[in-house]
């Protein structure tokens, strides 16, 4: 594991500007064959806790959670995932598969010589924190996951619920070759920018926010690994299929004015769950950037 330095628009926001605050550590970590760029905090001795981004976001998704997880006393690791920003970007699709994915996070646990660990996963991070929690359940303690459902859940309704597969409808065009690169990229990220700013609450991304949301774009071949997990996904569809039953504790987390997924997914979810919770807040899909003290606390209380 390395240490590295870096600096873009939009990490300023993010360094310790309280006395009882941690600095932030950008390391670079081997895990899995591949280096992920991995932002860490908190005691050196304290529970490993994982928190995981998802499209079209990175690290930074979490800017709001990683301080109040270090100072009640957790080590927390923060990566970039494959295809994201700094980390590494196999070319090819079949690499992006949600066994790699999980495979990814088990090798961070072993990275940080612990044996267990808690993950948080938001979007496509919570598909992952699903697939650990289903099958990887010897190192993950518990898992809390933010607006995405249990895998069975998803393909489910994007079989069978009208409403879901109309919200959805971006997965399929992800599927078309070259063209939604080249969609997303033009005036300077218009897409992406507008997919943050037009489904959030009003605020919630600042101009510095979205200038570091372009910077991790711009990294060479981002986007086309970013949308290698879609084509991942539908190709390899087959690999979702086997997740069944979650068996440790999860906590679903869920901004119910989500404008990409339909709430009742979440409470569907619950159902693959031997001891969940589930917790409905008035935000959208961007929960924990809508509602950071809300989700701090309920992270806290259920990671404790």
């Amino acid at each position: 594991m390395s240490k590295v330095k870096h600096n873009f628009p939009g990490w300023t926001a993010v360094k310790p500007d309280m006395p009882d605050e941690y600095d932030l550590e950008h390391h670079t970590v081997l895990t899995h064959g591949i280096r992920l760029h991995v932002v860490q905090c908190g005691p050196a001795d304290g529970p490993l806790v994982v928190l995981l981004h998802g499209f079209p976001e990175f690290w930074y998704a979490w800017r709001q959670q990683i301080q109040a997880l270090a100072r009640a006393g957790y080590r927390v690791w923060v990566p970039d995932q494959r295809g994201y920003n700094l980390s590494d970007k196999p070319e090819a699709v079949h690499e992006y598969t949600v066994d790699k994915l999980a495979l990814d996070v088990i090798g961070l646990i072993d990275a940080a010589r612990r044996r267990t660990a808690s993950v948080v996963g938001h979007d496509w991070g919570a598909a992952v924190a699903w697939h650990l929690a289903a099958h990887h359940a010897s190192v993950v303690r518990k898992v809390a996951v933010l607006n995405v459902p249990h895998p069975r859940v998803m393909a489910r309704a994007l079989r069978k619920n009208g409403g879901q597969m109309r919200k959805s409808w971006y997965i399929f065009f992800f599927q078309l070759p070259s063209l939604p690169e080249v969609a997303i990229r033009a005036r300077r990220w218009w897409i992406a920018r507008q997919a943050l700013l037009r489904s959030s609450r009003p605020g919630t991304f600042s101009e510095a926010d979205i200038d570091a949301y372009v910077a991790a774009w711009e990294q060479p071949r981002a986007m086309h690994s970013m949308l290698s997990w879609y084509r991942a996904a539908m190709r390899h569809a087959l690999d979702l299929l086997p997740t069944g039953r979650v068996k440790i504790p999860v906590h679903i987390i869920w901004g119910d004015k989500d404008a990409f997924l339909k709430t009742e997914l979440a409470q569907q979810s619950l159902e693959w769950c031997d001891n969940g919770k589930l917790t409905l807040l008035p935000a959208s899909h961007w929960v924990q950037q809508e509602e950071p003290e809300k989700v701090n606390e309920l992270l806290l209380e259920f990671l404790k």
